[in-house]
């Protein structure tokens, strides 16, 4: 038995129609296009969400581990407020107050004459910190910053 084409049929169909039992190549192609196409949205996606942390990575070490946080915390729980905030504070440079603490603290336990702690880090390169030794006033002599208030005291009284 032989299958007769039916009259109003095309004689010429397109190449996108394949006969039966063979291979649809479009069919092939467009599968191909769609797992691309989910995959490269995908690493656009995590790119983009990993963008404040890739910004703080050249700030401070407490800066970097909090946008580090907020990125998985927005990644988990699909609050994007703690991406916007991670990327705020990505794009924001925070003062290294602790370097300057450190120097404050170092410098007020050289007044005092105690030696600074050497295991606690100041934040200054050593080239930075300068040993200061406290001058020791003698019982006799005034401190230097008084010696001229005295000195005038002293005559005003005579």
């Amino acid at each position: 038995m032989t299958a007769a084409v039916h009259p109003a049929a095309p004689h010429m169909l397109p190449s996108f129609i394949t006969a039966p039992g063979e291979t649809d190549y479009l069919l092939i192609i467009a599968g191909i296009t769609l797992v691309g196409a989910v995959l490269g949205v995908g690493l656009l996606f995590l790119r983009l969400h990993t963008l404040p942390e890739r910004m703080a990575h050249r700030a401070h070490k407490l800066q970097f581990e909090i946008v580090a946080v907020l990125g998985l915390l927005a990644l988990f729980t699909h609050i994007h407020l703690f991406w916007v905030a991670g990327l705020l504070l990505a794009l924001i440079d925070l003062p290294d107050f602790s370097g300057t603490f450190g120097r404050m603290a170092s410098a007020l336990e050289t007044i005092a004459g105690k030696a600074p702690d050497e295991s606690q880090d100041t934040g200054t390169p050593a080239a930075e910190a300068a040993v200061v030794t406290p001058v020791k006033a003698s019982p006799e002599s005034p401190p230097a910053a008084l010696g001229n208030v005295a000195s005038t005291e002293e005559k005003g009284n005579a």
